[in-house]
Formats: structure tokens, C-alpha cells, sequence
């Protein structure tokens, strides 16, 4: 008996045969039309999974009989359809593997057996197996109409299913890809090779997919299979052993995992065919094929883990290395350890600490003879402090002391010895003295002391005392007698642990100050030696204008100075070069490229001008030295006075005299612009003069009202009442000076003018050029910065006023010597 397919086939073919099969065509469309109702009630999740062949399950319902079948006798009768050949489908039903025309039929439906005959290029997703030996052309049938240059499948043509065939092929794990080339198919009226593609299990799938399975497989007749694998299909999803959303969050699982990668869930083995249910016995097989993001992800997290793993492995490595010491065999010495070196500096080449060298001398002749010390049981200090600020010479004297002995010197600074491994500034406090005894007599020396000998905290962790710790051990292992002298230098004395600074270890502590005027003096004439100085300067005026220059600073000034001539093709180092060089550690450097309007320079010069007059025609104030105009730093002008001398201690006079210089400027201003035109510029002078009332009062006991008392350390505990009171007092120390310069810049308005109008054509005047130009006389030997000035000068006459009896004016007109 012709199954429904067949007789479709036939009555669309031949409308000849009995209308009488019609019922059974009827039976099987309502048969599928049962079935999509019953799939249309099923659950709308979409379940992605990798289909399996479904012989074990249809074994349940039917047994295929897989032999090779006979053409029907209706189609017998075609000559060209003789020799071909029936392969069953999955329900038995026959399918044509030959060449048969769609025009032989007469009807869309026909060209379903005619997938590949004929073709040019032939689609590739059908295994070999699955075609019979493709049988010769048909002859022309009368009638029949041929299409040339491609072969047209129901509109579509080949090369159309050739592009949908490859774009399905290459995203074989995309459901959507697969369910729109199963589209493509049935457009063109290919439902067999649908069947044989999605029962082969190696593309993705989903609902959509399975339902063009179902619709080909009922194009082709197979309604039972249709039928089966709707029923499965609704098993699976209403499965009780795996609810919906545990499948939804398998899914979940597996795209996230996956990083945007395809997946695929089976629910059954794709060799064996049964399907899983999510429990141990039949579980669901998931593929996941990762995306690129992923296969990155993977790469970074591996190169990061290998990064971290050979740090480690090095950071290993290099702690064996230095606990070892293979590094020391194989490379030498390390660069940090202390290397004993003979020094060739001497005592004759430090200057300006005269006393610390006489404390040092002791130990350059321990060094020399250790047996005339202890004769008489004697002990010579383990170790010597030196404490004093940068620059004074505190490590050119421990050079010193190990050149005149003649003993190795060991130099380390205290930065050198911790590092980031814990355990190694021990280790090479350790090294460096036994490398001091194993070489005795010799002498240590450990420069910024504080960075590894400052005060213990209970809060610090254990590895940031073990430096210290070992220094403490050491300096107690060293014997009076050993040979070994230990000393150190730091500029805070304070900082350090007092179990490091107690007697035992450090004996002595020698301070190194400042240099006075006679050790400016020594220094200069020392760095002097070797640059050629102009023979008419005056070291000594050089001196007494550097008060506070540490050796160092003035060792940079002679060499700032020794520059500055050879760059201006002069023949020797002049004053001037070392002015400059001064003014320049002092200041900074000149700001000859800032734009300052001509106003502004006036202004400025007799703001400096009133200083420069109050500190000549007041008594008790320091002879000026030097007034300019031009800008260092954040100074638009300056006026330096020279101190006879390092000076000790202030008498009353002397403080009221710097308080008047002090205001000399503000009040210069007041009588040329006004009061409501003074600039700012004064802010530094009210400070200085404030400060210096201040102390009168609160700390020197010259105020009558205060009387003789110190407030500066209870100031806070202090009644409202007497702090008004010491605000009184201050105020009227101000306001008692203000009145004193008021009447001398009165006195001397036309000297001020003069002195402006100088100051703003030569920018410079020394205090030579000051008197000639208050006595009215001209500088022809002085280059002028900025000739005719538009100063207008009083037209008053008479004499200047004589400077006031004690002022450095007054001397120099009497012809005694200034300085």
C-alpha cells in the first residue's frame, strides 16, 4: 500500500488516479494538525541543545525496515525512472535518490526529490553515504521546460542555497544561523535534506530549529515521526526531574562561563541516543565554544600568575644569593660595602672650627702612639659625636684625623645601610667592622648618623631595630685598646636614641659651628689660593657681609665669583664678582628679564632710599654697605648694612635703630605718594619691626611698664589684662619710631631724591657711591641703567643737613675708617 506522501505525489502527478485515497491524505493533515495544537500548549522557553539520532526511541513505537525499496508502478511506466532508486526514511517511507524533474509532476512538491541532479555545485552538509549513485540525464519529456546556467529550487537558486548552506556552516553552534538556512530549505521545497542535516548532531539547535524538523518531516510524510518527536519534545520540557529553572540557570552558568562564547546543551549522547534528564543516570552534555574575549581573559590571567610566580621566585633568589654571598665570588665586591682608603687631607685644610680640631688632635695621637695613654690607666674615648650644621666641616675633619694618622678610613653614610631586604643593614653594620679590626688602627665613619640611630618607638616592628640594635652591640664590643676609632656626624643630635649617645659608646660630642669673622676670614683666604683674586679686595669686608656662611657657602661664593669674571673676560676675580655671587646665595639669582614700569622702579627707589638715609643719619645702627633696586628672588629691591662684627648681644639703642631703618621705607613712601598710595611692599619691614618691639617687651625686660619679665613662654596662660598691656607697649615702641624717621626723611628730602633718582639710573650704589650722590657729585666712571630719569629734585637750597653724631655717615666725613 502507497503511503499518504505517495499518493499526494500521485495525485498531484496524475490526475488520473481514484479520488478515493483522498480520506487518507485527510487523516494525516489532521494528524499534524493535532499535533501543532498540542506544541503551540507547550512551555515558550527556548532550550538550546545539540540533537541525537532518535532510533533508540522510535525503536519503542515502529521498526524501520531499512532495505532499499521499489519505484511505485505508477512510476514504472517513466522510462528514465526505471533504474532508480527508493532510500527509506526514518517511518519507512520511500524516498527518490535519482534525478527527478520538477516539470514531470507538474507541481512544487515534485521538486523535492530533485535536491542535487544536474547541479553544478553541489551542497555539502549530507554525508556521502546518504545519495545512491547519481543515474544519467533523463531524456526531454514532451512538454518539459529546462532552466540554463543554474538549477532553480522553487524561486530560490542554487547559489542562494550555496551562501545560506556556508553561513549555516560556518556558525555551526548558532541556533539562529541553523534555523534560517532551514528556512532557505523549505523555501525551496528541500524538506529531506533538512531531516538528514539536523539528525546528523553536529549543529545547534532550538525550538524554532526543531519546528522546521517537524514541518519537513511532514512534508516528506512522516507524520508519525513528526508526531513522536513533538511528544518528545514536550516531555522534555515538562520533565519533572529537571524543573525550568534549573535549566534556565544551567544556561545562565554556561554563557557566563563561556564569556560570550556559543554553547550547546544535549540532553542526549549523540552515538548512543538516548536523552538526559538532568540526573546522574542520563545527564546533559553541554559544549562551549569560547569566544575570543574569553581565550584573552585566559591569557592575561596566565600572564599575570606567571609575573607574580617569577617575582616571588626571584625576590627568593636574590635573598639566597645575598645570604650566601655567590654574588660576592662571582662579581667581587658589593658596591656598598666600605672599602678602607688612605686620606690626604690634613688638619691645615679645615679653617673656621679651631676648637674642634684641638679635641680631634687627641685622637690622631692615640692613633699614632696608643701606649702613652695608658700608662697612666687612662682610657681614650670609643667613639666621637661630631654635631653641627651642614656644611661646617664635620666630615672634612674626620678625613682629616684619619690623614694625619695615617690609618685607614672606612666612610659609610647612614642611608647606605638599610634597603629593602629585611636583615641587610645588620649584616653590613657586622661587615663593617670586622673590616675595621681585621685592619687596626683604623677609623670608622658613619655620616647623617640619624638615618639609622634615631629614637626607639615600643610601636616600631622588630626588622626596624635591628640596624640600630647592631650598632648598640658593636660599639659595646670594642675595646679601649682595639685600635679602632668610631665616629659619626649628624645636624640633629636630638633625633638619636639615647642608648646610641650615652658614655660607653659615644664619649665626646664636639660641636662644629658656624664660622665667626676670623674663620670667614681663614676660609676665604684657603678657597682664594687657587682662582686669581683682583689684589685690591678686601677679604675682610667680605667677611664681616657674610655672617652666617657656612664653609661651604663660602667656598661656592669664590667659585660662583671665579665663573662669573671668567665668563666677562676679566683678568682676576674683582669685588664685584663676589658681591653678585653673594647676593646671589642670599637672594637668588637677578631677574633682569621682568618687566617693571618706570613708576614702579621710582616707587621702589625711594623705598630702599629711605632705608639707606635712616641707617646713615641714625645713631647706633650698622653702616650701609650696599643699596639696589634690582630684583632677586621675591625682592624688588634691597639695602644691605655691614656689621662691624659677628655680633653677640643688642643693646636697647640698636634694636631702636633697626626698628626705625625698619619703617624707613613705608614712611619714604607716605611723604613722596601719600598715605592712601603706599604699596605693599613694606609688609616684610612692619614684620621685622613688630618682632624686634615684641622681644623688647616680652622677653629683654625693656619696656618700663612691663617691667623686667619673660612672657614668651606662658603667653597663653596670660590675662586679658597684660596682654593688652604688651600690645600697648608695642604699639607705642612702633609709633615712638615712626615719629623719629618721619622727622629725619623730612630733614633730608632733597638727599632722598637725589638718592632716588641715582637708584633708578644705575639700579646699584655701594656706600662710596652714596655719599657722592647725597653731596650732589656724579659716578662719570658708572654705567647708567636707565639715563635722565624723570625725577624732579626740590629746588630749596642750602647745605645738606650733617649726618648724626655715632652714624656711619658721620665717621666717614670725619675721615675715620668705616669698617
Amino acid at each position: 500500500m502507497a503511503s499518504p506522501f505517495q499518493v499526494g505525489l500521485v495525485m498531484q502527478g496524475l490526475p488520473s488516479i481514484n479520488s478515493g485515497l483522498l480520506p487518507s491524505v485527510t487523516k494525516a493533515f489532521s494528524a499534524t494538525w493535532a499535533q501543532l495544537t498540542r506544541s503551540s500548549e507547550a512551555s515558550k522557553r527556548t532550550i538550546y541543545t545539540q540533537t541525537a539520532p532518535l532510533v533508540k526511541e522510535e525503536a519503542q513505537y515502529q521498526k524501520i525496515n531499512d532495505s532499499v525499496a521499489e519505484l511505485p508502478a505508477f512510476l514504472k511506466a517513466y522510462p528514465g525512472l526505471r533504474n532508480q532508486h527508493v532510500f527509506p526514511s526514518f517511518n519507512g517511507t520511500p524516498m527518490l535518490a535519482g534525478q527527478i524533474l520538477r516539470s514531470a509532476f507538474g507541481n512544487s512538491r515534485a521538486s523535492a526529490f530533485s535536491t542535487l541532479t544536474g547541479a553544478t555545485r553541489h551542497l555539502t552538509s549530507l554525508p556521502a553515504s546518504s545519495f545512491n549513485k547519481i543515474s544519467p540525464p533523463v531524456p526531454r519529456l514532451p512538454g518539459q521546460s529546462f532552466a540554463r546556467g543554474f538549477l532553480s529550487f522553487s524561486g530560490l537558486s542554487q547559489n542562494a542555497l550555496y551562501r545560506a548552506e556556508q553561513a549555516a556552516n560556518n556558525n555551526s553552534q548558532n541556533p539562529a544561523a541553523q534555523e534560517k538556512f532551514y528556512e532557505t530549505l523549505l523555501r525551496a521545497n528541500l524538506p529531506q535534506y533538512i531531516i538528514d542535516r539536523y539528525q546528523t548532531g553536529q549543529y545547534a539547535t532550538n525550538r524554532a530549529c526543531e519546528d522546521k524538523y517537524i514541518k519537513a518531516l511532514e512534508r516528506t510524510g512522516q507524520f508519525e515521526k513528526a508526531r513522536l518527536v513533538a511528544d518528545r519534545r514536550g516531555d522534555f520540557v515538562e520533565n519533572p526531574a529537571l524543573s525550568g529553572e534549573e535549566i534556565q540557570a544551567i544556561g545562565q552558568a554556561v554563557a557566563a562561563q563561556s564569556r560570550g562564547g556559543n554553547f550547546a546543551m544535549s540532553r542526549g549522547n549523540a552515538t548512543s541516543g538516548y536523552s538526559g534528564t538532568g540526573a546522574r543516570e542520563t545527564p546533559i552534555h553541554v559544549v562551549v565554544d569560547e569566544s575570543i574575549g574569553g581565550t584573552i581573559f585566559k591569557w592575561i590571567k596566565f600572564l599575570f600568575y606567571f609575573g607574580l610566580t617569577a617575582y616571588f621566585l626571584l625576590v627568593f633568589l636574590t635573598l639566597a644569593i645575598e645570604a650566601t654571598g655567590m654574588m660576592k665570588k662571582v662579581a667581587g665586591t658589593n658596591s656598598n660595602e666600605a672599602q678602607a682608603a688612605q686620606q690626604t687631607a690634613r688638619f691645615s685644610d679645615v679653617h673656621g672650627c679651631d676648637e674642634a680640631k684641638e679635641e680631634l688632635q687627641e685622637l690622631v695621637e692615640f692613633l699614632k702612639d696608643p701606649s702613652q695613654f695608658s700608662t697612666l690607666g687612662g682610657k681614650l674615648p670609643k667613639g666621637v659625636l661630631l654635631v653641627g650644621p651642614p656644611g661646617t666641616g664635620k666630615t672634612l675633619l674626620a678625613r682629616a684625623v684619619a690623614g694625619e694618622a695615617g690609618v685607614p678610613f672606612f666612610f659609610m653614610s647612614g642611608s647606605e645601610f638599610d634597603e629593602v631586604y629585611v636583615g641587610v643593614g645588620a649584616k653590613r653594620v657586622r661587615e663593617l667592622f670586622a673590616q675595621a679590626r681585621a685592619k687596626a688602627p683604623a677609623i670608622v665613619f658613619i655620616d647623617e648618623l640619624d638615618a639609622i640611630g634615631g629614637k626607639r618607638n615600643e610601636r616600631d616592628a622588630a626588622y626596624v631595630k635591628q640596624t640600630l640594635n647592631q650598632l648598640l652591640v658593636d660599639l659595646d664590643g670594642f675595646s679601649q685598646n682595639s685600635g679602632v676609632i668610631f665616629l659619626a656626624a649628624t645636624n640633629f643630635p636630638q633625633l638619636l636614641d639615647k642608648a646610641l649617645t650615652r658614655p660607653g659608646r659615644f664619649d665626646r660630642n664636639v660641636t662644629v659651628p658656624l664660622p665667626d669673622v676670623l674663620g670667614r676670614i681663614a676660609i676665604l683666604k684657603h678657597h682664594t689660593k687657587s682662582i686669581q683674586v683682583n689684589p685690591s679686595i678686601d677679604l675682610s669686608i667680605l667677611a664681616r657681609g657674610t655672617p652666617g656662611f657656612s664653609g661651604a657657602e663660602l667656598e661656592n661664593m669664590c667659585n660662583q665669583a671665579a665663573v662669573r669674571a671668567s665668563r666677562q673676560k676679566a683678568t682676576s676675580v674683582r669685588m664685584e664678582d663676589f658681591d653678585w655671587a653673594k647676593d646671589r646665595i642670599m637672594m637668588g639669582a637677578e631677574r633682569r628679564s621682568a618687566v617693571i614700569p618706570l613708576e614702579e622702579r621710582k616707587m621702589t627707589a625711594y623705598h630702599e632710599g629711605g632705608h639707606a638715609l635712616v641707617g646713615m643719619f641714625t645713631e647706633g645702627h650698622m653702616p650701609v654697605y650696599k643699596v639696589t633696586i634690582m630684583p632677586r628672588g621675591q625682592a624688588l629691591g634691597v639695602t644691605h648694612f655691614l656689621p662691624e662684627g659677628d655680633k653677640y648681644s643688642w643693646s636697647k639703642k640698636q634694636i631702636l635703630a633697626h626698628i626705625d631703618s625698619s619703617l624707613g621705607g613705608k614712611i619714604a613712601e607716605e611723604l613722596i605718594y601719600g598715605t592712601d598710595n603706599v604699596t605693599g611692599g613694606c609688609s616684610s619691614d612692619l614684620m621685622a619691626a613688630t618682632r624686634y618691639a615684641r622681644r623688647m617687651v616680652m622677653e629683654l625686660g625693656m619696656s618700663p611698664v612691663v617691667g623686667d619679665v619673660n612672657m614668651t613662654e606662658d603667653y597663653q596662660h596670660l590675662s586679658t589684662k597684660t596682654k593688652e598691656l604688651i600690645e600697648t607697649e608695642v604699639r607705642r615702641i612702633i609709633e615712638e619710631s615712626r615719629g623719629r624717621v618721619t622727622t629725619i626723611l623730612q630733614k633730608h628730602r632733597k638727599e632722598l631724591d637725589l638718592l632716588a633718582k641715582a637708584l633708578v639710573e644705575y639700579e646699584s650704589l655701594s656706600y662710596d657711591e652714596m655719599k657722592k650722590v647725597i653731596a650732589g657729585e656724579t659716578l662719570p666712571h658708572k654705567l647708567k641703567i636707565l639715563p635722565n630719569v624723570p625725577i624732579k629734585l626740590p629746588e630749596t637750597g642750602g647745605s645738606f643737613a650733617p649726618p648724626l653724631e655715632g652714624s656711619g655717615a658721620a665717621a666717614a666725613k670725619n675721615g675715620e675708617k668705616e669698617f
